[in-house]
């Protein structure tokens, strides 16, 4: 097992219940056989030059505390350090927590910090960005878009559910191209999953999607209606075979995604991108603390 010898801790506090969750997050950390030098973060805007601060002191080790969109989000500035990545499930999905196996309760997740062991992962790339565990386009990215500011905080999994209904009736099919080397497939499509891992939006959709695979997969909710993406979404939830129905899935190192109209991407929660773009694999880009 490799010796972790220091630590740092950024948590993203902005968040409903944020300073709640670093202080739980320290207390259990106490029981770690290294010093964690911890930060509680509130204005979004601090969160890189934080981690840069942090990383100038060398950890073997750096705790992301956050949802999918803070560790994205940060995971770039990880690159070219000697420096393991631990995850704290302080998010909404939590969908790469889910991947790895980390438990969704803090207890739990700083246990696999004690007792589990560095484990070398892919991450995803939309052009120049990396990111950890999906990147999306359709409904996703719209929700993203327009949500008010202070509803996930106010009324977190609920609130978020709540805002994604009322925008569904806004949303409609787009025609979709991806190009994989010479291959070029044109289909209507209703959602576009860019996966790293088998999880988006918390629920297990894209089963073939692995995060140590050295592939990224593009899955495709096809259909000229809504109602396929009502479907999918439903069957994913409840584990039927009928998910893959309505779904086409491409695999490779690159591939090229345009759509008609032109649409934003979010990237793990965030839009930061807009069509077309080119996907990639990163392939055991770095190292991630997960259960042994």
């Amino acid at each position: 097992m490799t010796q972790i010898r220091s630590a740092a801790m950024i948590v993203n506090a902005r968040s409903r219940r944020g300073q709640a969750q670093f202080a739980e997050a320290c207390q259990a950390m106490q029981g770690l056989p290294y010093k964690v030098d911890a930060h509680a973060v509130e204005n979004p805007d601090d969160l890189v030059p934080r981690l840069k601060q942090a990383l100038a002191a060398k950890p073997d080790l750096v705790v992301l505390g956050g949802g999918d969109g803070t560790i994205s989000s940060l995971v770039d500035h990880l690159l070219g350090h000697d420096v393991i990545l631990g995850v704290l499930p302080f998010g909404t999905a939590n969908s790469f927590c889910r991947t790895l196996g980390i438990p969704l309760d803090i207890a739990g997740a700083v246990d696999v910090l004690r007792t589990g062991a560095p484990r070398r992962i892919d991450l995803g790339m939309v052009d120049g960005d990396y990111y950890a565990n999906c990147a999306a386009i359709g409904i996703s990215p719209l929700i993203a878009q327009t949500i008010p500011h202070g509803v996930k905080k106010l009324f977190g999994r609920a609130g978020y559910l709540s805002w994604a209904a009322l925008q569904f009736a806004r949303f409609q099919p787009f025609e979709l191209t991806v190009t994989n080397g010479s291959h070029v497939q044109r289909l209507t499509a209703t959602e576009v999953r860019i996966s790293n891992g088998p999880y988006h939006g918390g629920t297990e959709l894209v089963e073939e999607a692995q995060v140590d695979s050295g592939e990224i997969v593009v899955q495709v909710v096809c259909g000229k209606g809504k109602r396929s993406l009502v479907r999918n979404w439903a069957a994913g939830f409840f584990r039927l075979d009928s998910r893959r129905v309505d779904t086409v899935s491409f695999h490779g190192k690159s591939l090229r995604i345009e759509t008609v109209p032109r649409l934003p991407i979010s990237i793990d929660g965030e839009v930061l991108a807009k069509t077309p773009v080119t996907a990639k694999i990163a392939a055991g880009i770095i190292e991630v603390m997960a259960p042994a």
